[in-house]
């Protein structure tokens, strides 16, 4: 007798149900995802305990006949596919056929819809169809999805919390809403609403319902194309950063996609403006010929496959930091005093997303359009701008290279500063005409050596000094034996030096640049680099070094300096390309403004 059998068809959508169905955000992406081929402008998505009693999703889009909406309810039944090639050529957000059998299988689903001719509603239980039967429903779809898991309750019992999976729906509606701004979404929680857009196609609307005032008037507007790619978008001030990288937010023709190469390189265009554990907040989306993308390689089409993923990435890096390089990134100092309910004041800096909050759509409204007025006022006063002109070829010595062009670009970002004392001998305190700075020495003291290094490092004309006592170094056989294959990186860096024994090196000329340093301790740094450097990458190197030199060769806290020299550091900090964070992402200056200051004192109400 045999013992292969053909698997039971309910049976095999409970095991794809387990790809395909993990939580409750996965019913609603699949529907919503749904809602929106279906050529949607408004959806509803209601939830009873954070969807694990009920999910219930509705829409306005083309809806279907009869046949249609029994049909979707088999395994591998779609609209989306009818040949191979096809599967090639994806443009619609659904495509598998696997979600609704998947769904149906673990849960109670009724299904309404209409196509404008007829309505039909359709009665599953557990992947069995009970009753299809004739409804009055307008044009458009509602499926309600309840008791998830209800014959399965090994899945049932690793859900997580109602708010944990509450969590994990408002974050995936608030990047559909961000990937489809012209449609009108709205998220319900036991009748609280979460979410609730206006599907008037503005991004930056959609945002600030998303985050807040405070996120969106930090929020820059970028876009550029190449020969591959387009991609437009809006991204933050390196001073609104969150520690949780879900914040970053990438679309790929409309697709919500988690692609931790994408990730990392918007992250590194962002490299020495935050810290290297926080994450930007980013919404950037990518219009791709569908042909140079492979989006069938998981289930959850959550993640795909780039063919050109160098151009992108040189795309991507180009237009991050050419917008960075324009801004003026001295973070407010201003605090924002709140009245607690027990009386008690608090003062705070942080934002709360809109999502968490009471929502009031008529005063969310007025606030941004106020903050429109003015961003529109704003830009039109920059536009009136001047700037001083390029000098003229004909001019004697007044010829740029590109580092002198990036100095006088930055010397306009921050104008000149006037220190006027030190405070717990390590912040200095300055002054101009448009407000107090406050200059953490030690950052900006690091920025300008490391700047300085970086230069020094990629230059390829090394001057080298010979060392009146050479400097031996001994090391364990595992690390000698990884820094004796990357000797060519000593070489690099300008080091003269010999093996002596098999387990030690001595260094007898170093780079001019490194004897500003605490040499021996900069070497050993160095070569303490090399060793451990994992996933080698040049650029990354060559910073890393940068970095750990300049730490160690700057002033530090507590190092009290005399006015002059205060003068000296703030005229170096203004010459540099970022003067606004240290290599590691923290600020250097901070800033009160003149009115921050008379609104402080009660001088302006």
């Amino acid at each position: 007798m045999s013992k292969i059998r053909v698997m039971d068809e309910v049976l095999a959508n409970k095991i794809a149900a387990g790809e395909v169905v993990e939580k409750c955000m996965n019913v609603v992406k699949e529907l919503v995802e749904n809602a929106i081929d279906a050529k949607s402008t408004v959806i509803k998505i209601e939830l009873e305990d954070s969807g694990v009693k009920k999910i219930k999703v509705t829409d306005n889009g083309i809806g279907m006949d009869k046949e249609d909406a029994v049909l979707a309810f088999s395994r591998h039944a779609t609209s989306k596919l009818k040949a191979v090639d096809d599967l090639f050529n994806i443009d619609s957000l659904g495509f598998r056929g696997e979600a609704l059998p998947s769904i149906a299988s673990v849960s109670h689903v009724t299904l309404k819809t209409s196509d404008g001719v007829s309505g039909t509603e359709v009665i599953i239980n557990g992947g069995k169809i009970l009753s299809v039967a004739p409804c009055d429903l307008r044009e458009g779809t509602s499926i309600v999805v309840e008791d998830l898991f209800y014959n399965t309750p090994v899945r049932l019992k690793y859900l997580k919390s109602l708010y944990t999976e509450l969590a994990y729906i408002s974050e995936y509606v608030d990047k559909m809403a961000l990937s489809f701004p012209n449609i009108k979404f709205v998220l319900t929680n036991n009748e609280k609403t979460l979410l609730n857009t206006d599907g008037s196609g503005r991004l930056l609307k959609v945002i600030h319902d998303i985050y807040g005032l405070a996120v969106t008037k930090k929020m820059i507007e970028v876009q550029g194309e190449n020969n591959d790619y387009e991609i437009h978008g809006y991204i933050s001030y390196p001073e609104v950063m969150k520690s949780n990288k879900n914040v970053i937010t990438t679309l790929v023709n409309g697709r919500v996609i988690k692609n931790h190469e994408l990730i990392r390189m918007i992250t590194d265009s962002y490299h020495t403006y935050i810290p290297p554990d926080k994450y930007p907040i980013i919404v950037l989306q990518i219009e791709v010929d569908p042909t140079l993308i492979d989006v069938n390689i998981h289930p959850t089409k959550m993640d795909i496959k780039f063919s050109k993923m160098d151009t992108l990435k040189e795309l991507v890096t180009q237009v991050i930091t050419e917008q960075l390089e324009k801004l003026t990134l001295i973070p407010d100092a201003s605090l924002e005093t709140k009245i607690e309910p027990s009386g008690k004041t608090t003062i705070s800096t942080n934002y709360t997303p809109a999502s968490t909050q009471e929502f009031d759509t008529h005063q969310k409204e007025e606030e941004f359009q106020k903050f429109e007025r003015m961003k529109l006022d704003f830009e039109a006063r920059e536009s009136s701008t001047t700037y001083p002109s390029s000098p003229s070829k004909d001019e004697e010595d007044t010829s740029l290279n590109l580092a002198e062009e990036k100095q006088v670009v930055s010397k306009e970002r921050i104008k000149k500063m006037y220190p006027v004392g030190l405070v717990h001998g390590t912040y200095i305190i300055a002054e101009n005409e448009d407000g107090m700075f406050i200059i953490d020495q030690h950052a900006a003291n690091e920025r300008i050596n490391y700047e300085y290094y970086l230069r020094e490092l990629s230059n390829p004309e090394r001057v080298v000094t010979d060392l009146l006592v050479p400097i031996t170094l001994e090391f364990p056989t595992n690390e000698y034996l990884i820094l004796k294959q990357n000797f060519s990186l000593l070489d690099k860096i300008g080091f003269g030096y010999e093996e002596f024994g098999f387990q030690t090196i001595v260094i007898r000329s170093l780079p001019v640049w490194l004897t500003k340093a605490k040499t021996e301790q900069a070497v050993r740094q160095i070569i303490d680099i090399i060793i451990t450097q994992e996933d080698f990458q040049m650029e990354k190197f060559l910073h890393h070094i940068a970095a750990t030199v300049a730490c160690k060769a700057s002033i530090k806290a507590n190092d009290h300096i005399m006015l002059k020299d205060m003068e000296v550091l703030l005229e170096r900090l203004r010459d540099c390309e970022n003067p606004f964070t240290c290599p590691h992402g923290r600020p250097t200056i901070i800033t009160y403004s003149k009115y921050d200051l008379e609104k402080l004192f009660k001088r302006a109400m």
